[in-house]
């Protein structure tokens, strides 16, 4: 009887180990990052790794390094390994578009996450935050936060060129435009210079002394994501100058820009969650691989935009986040 029970459970294990392995082998997910070197984009690759494997998916998680050619030869590799779906976050948005249709044709399903991609690649959908709503958001904050005040704005930017620093900054001037029109009947701000802080801390503090040398009389730090607008933060501290100047980011919802805006250093800044955006990508990308993604889905799949500020910052403040 002993014997009979114990065969019946070993049975039932094998029968458990091997129903895992062809839904693995059903869902077998790429990852391609363009670079790791940065909290944001590590976080997305943790969260979209760490969910596709509850799902009970195989990953290939790759590291592009920040090298366009590297990522081109990692998602060829991976086509080669047999994914039945990739989840790319573009390190140029022109250069991978024939590495993404090579695999489309080899039937693999394209995710494109965060950054954007040339209209003359083919993917199932992009999935992002809304950079232009969340910016408007956050700009009718401002408006609103510093109703009657003329505002010299130091705008630090990240690349030259790139689409979503564009929609950033653009969806910010345009919020600040709007409410100020609602509030005062006219837009009273001026953008004193634009510093480019190519999206790191180190950057943003380089660019922040700059901009401060020429423009000693800031009083509003806009940046197009928190990490080089905490960094302009710091070049104001060492100038004593941190006091006079409201802060706030178009985006990320980076954790320490949350700690500051919880202890009331900094205004605000737009939510664009790298685990949510990941874990969104895989959700779309597994019910591809099952047959029940839509065949309608849109060309861009966007996260709820919102603007964090002091008043809702306590839902947002995860000490234990990797971002």
């Amino acid at each position: 009887m002993k014997k009979t029970v114990m065969t019946l459970a070993l049975c039932a294990a094998a029968s458990v180990l091997a129903m895992a392995t062809a839904q693995a082998a059903d869902c077998k997910i790429g990852i391609s990052m363009k670079t790791l070197d940065a909290p944001y984009f590590a976080a997305q690759e943790v969260s979209a790794k760490k969910h596709a494997e509850e799902l009970g998916c195989e990953v290939i998680s790759v590291d592009g390094q920040n090298d366009l050619n590297k990522q081109v030869a990692d998602v060829e590799d991976m086509v080669a390994q047999g994914v039945g779906a990739l989840i790319i976050n573009p390190r140029d948005s022109k250069g991978l578009v024939p590495a993404v249709n090579a695999a489309t044709a080899a039937g693999v399903k394209v995710f494109v996450i965060d950054s954007t991609i040339d209209a003359q690649a083919n993917f199932v959908t992009l999935v992002q935050s809304s950079n232009s709503q969340n910016g408007l958001l956050v700009g009718q904050w401002l408006a609103d936060a510093t109703k009657g005040k003329e505002l010299k704005i130091a705008l630090i930017s990240g690349d030259k060129g790139n689409e979503v620093g564009q929609e950033r900054r653009l969806g910010v001037l345009a919020g600040l435009t709007e409410g100020q029109l609602r509030n005062e009947g006219r837009a009273n701000f001026t953008v004193v210079g634009q510093g480019w802080g190519a999206w790191t801390n180190e950057g943003g503090l380089k660019a922040m002394e700059d901009l401060l040398t020429a423009n000693p009389d800031v009083n509003v730090v806009l940046g197009e994501n928190d990490s080089m607008v905490l960094g302009a933060q710091k070049a104001l501290e060492q100038a004593n100058k941190s006091g006079d100047v409201l802060f706030l980011a178009a985006a990320d919802g980076q954790k320490e820009a949350l700690q500051a805006i919880k202890d009331g250093k900094y205004g605000a800044t737009g939510l664009n969650d790298p685990a949510l955006v990941a874990a969104t990508a895989v959700d779309l990308a597994k019910k591809a691989l099952d047959g029940k993604l839509p065949g309608d889905i849109s060309k861009i799949t966007y996260t709820t935009p919102t603007a964090i500020t002091k008043d809702n910052v306590d839902k947002y403040l995860k000490k234990d986040a990797v971002f």
